[in-house]
């Protein structure tokens, strides 16, 4: 059995409970954050926390912990878990309160919970082969900058996808490509990598900031600029990005062949560019 952390101690996953007037239970109120480990060490941790941060701003959680105290929580719960390579979720909610108001409770203590589980195997299996993906209306609230827990609209589109025999719902506002379901959105364009600037349409991906740096340091091009479905349709090549899948080639879109059908030549370059990276921070050489 996994080891989980709830509210300064950690014990047993399956003895983790929560006060079912939890406003994270009720109302959704609360927000995430999921990192990958690589030979025991957490990636892009300080990222990950100033995310954390920002969300926690957006909807107005008081920090319960200090970076130090995340680091150290963080780390301990890495160790006491299986596996070098891990997923780290971490959840912090407004904390539980005497009666279910919408308005917010006054002096409650945020809850504080983290789990981790062996690394998900689809960020080998996607790379291999690329993925299907279909484009979707983006049904979504106007704050997809923040990293809420209130999915639900996320899970709907997924689950479209899904339905479609495909692994991902790439979501359309306004005539523009946003983000995935559960990711970021790359595009080739003669030769360019593109993707939305951030914003409050989309989640300002940690795996999607690294690709753009990969990409500055080697001399790529590349620009942050809008993606119109033509520009979609008419790629010469699609990837996916997030924690959990790293770099996914989408290869079939709504049926219709990306490219040649397999994973292109940039992206070819760009992982390998991201598994370098990878040594690196097994090495303790990056962060």
């Amino acid at each position: 059995m996994s080891t989980a952390f709830l509210n300064g101690t950690f014990l047993p996953l399956d003895r983790a409970q929560v006060s079912v007037m939890d406003r994270g239970f009720l109302f959704g109120d609360g927000v995430y954050e999921v990192i990958p480990v690589y030979a025991g060490k957490l990636f892009r941790l300080t990222h990950h926390l100033k995310r954390l941060q920002n969300s926690l701003d957006g909807v107005r959680i008081g920090n319960p912990l200090t970076d130090f105290e995340w680091t150290e929580i963080l780390t301990e719960l890495v160790a006491r878990n299986t596996g070098s390579d891990q997923d780290v979720y971490l959840q912090v909610t407004r904390g539980a309160a005497a009666r279910r108001d919408h308005a917010f409770p006054v002096d409650t203590r945020p809850t504080v919970f983290a789990m981790s589980t062996p690394a998900s195997a689809m960020r080998d299996i996607a790379s291999e082969i690329g993925i299907k993906a279909i484009t979707l209306p983006d049904i979504r609230w106007q704050k997809c900058d923040i990293k809420a827990i209130t999915l639900l609209p996320n899970v709907l589109l997924r689950q479209q996808a899904i339905d479609a025999a495909s692994a991902e719902a790439i979501l359309i506002k306004n005539g523009h490509a946003t983000e995935g379901a559960a990711s970021n959105i790359f595009i080739v364009h003669n030769g360019v990598l593109v993707t939305p600037p951030k914003g409050p349409s989309l989640l300002p991906g940690i795996t999607r900031d690294l690709v753009l740096e990969l990409a500055a340091a080697n001399g790529i091009p590349f620009r942050e600029a809008g993606i119109t479905e033509q520009d979609l349709e008419q790629a010469e090549e699609v990837w996916v990005t997030s924690s959990t899948r790293e770099i996914s080639p989408v290869t079939h879109l709504n049926d219709e062949i990306v490219g040649d059908g397999q994973p292109g030549p940039l992206w070819q370059r760009m992982i390998q560019l991201y598994q370098d990276y990878k040594v690196a921070l097994r090495r303790g050489e990056a962060s």
